[in-house]
């Protein structure tokens, strides 16, 4: 018997990772392009070039393939910190929220997608995958900082947290809506974060919270 060619005996032998991976990226760019409802299996088993029945042994649903497409969009991008030791604090904080900018525009759809996730309703595990996100990124904006955030009081990363909605909004009038441009965005997320800290944040902290 002859041979199988070298190309069949390699789409038979591509391992569970690689198979895995294929898929997830076949599933990105669908949920990139459409929203969630109007994604089927069908569709998504055909942009992988793979049989339905192998999406569901790999990810058993629709809405666990997307949560996982999700987990893999919400790692990129994160605040990047420079690894300069002649950098003073302002500047870190300068060149970690240019590093930022550049991330999202070299990820422009992955990123619109990721912030605009929700399409799927009220998911909790959904909202868990974004929360995570979230913490991670306003932990990453103290550390870019110079701030200690495990002495950091929880109303110092409460107020970093609402600066992320900020951050988001603000990509959203750059990259989307085109109501600002990069320079001008660039300058609301470098100025914002420090102002909120130094002006905002003492009244914050001043106020009892008892609401008299």
């Amino acid at each position: 018997m002859a041979p199988r060619p070298a190309s069949a005996r390699k789409r038979v032998r591509l391992d569970y990772d690689e198979r895995r991976q294929l898929i997830l990226d076949a599933a990105r760019r669908l949920f990139c392009q459409r929203p969630y409802s109007e994604v089927s299996m069908a569709d998504l088993a055909e942009s992988a070039g793979v049989a339905r029945g192998l999406l569901h042994h790999y990810f058993g649903s629709k809405r666990d393939l997307y949560l996982a497409v999700m987990r893999e969009l919400i790692q990129v991008p994160t605040i990047p910190l420079p690894d300069d030791a002649s950098l003073d604090a302002q500047q870190v904080w300068e060149a970690s929220v240019e590093g930022w900018m550049r991330l999202i525009e070299s990820n422009r759809e992955l990123w619109l997608t990721a912030i605009g996730a929700g399409g799927t309703g009220r998911d909790p595990e959904l909202e868990m995958i974004l929360d995570e996100a979230r913490e991670l990124t306003a932990v990453r904006a103290l550390e870019a900082l110079g701030i200690d955030v495990a002495s950091a009081p929880d109303e110092l990363l409460a107020v970093v947290r609402g600066y992320g909605g900020l951050a988001q909004e603000t990509t959203r009038e750059w990259l989307e809506r085109e109501r600002l441009s990069r320079d001008q965005a660039g300058a609301l997320l470098r100025a914002a974060l420090p102002a909120l800290l130094e002006q905002v944040l003492p009244h914050v902290l001043a106020a009892d919270g008892t609401g008299g």
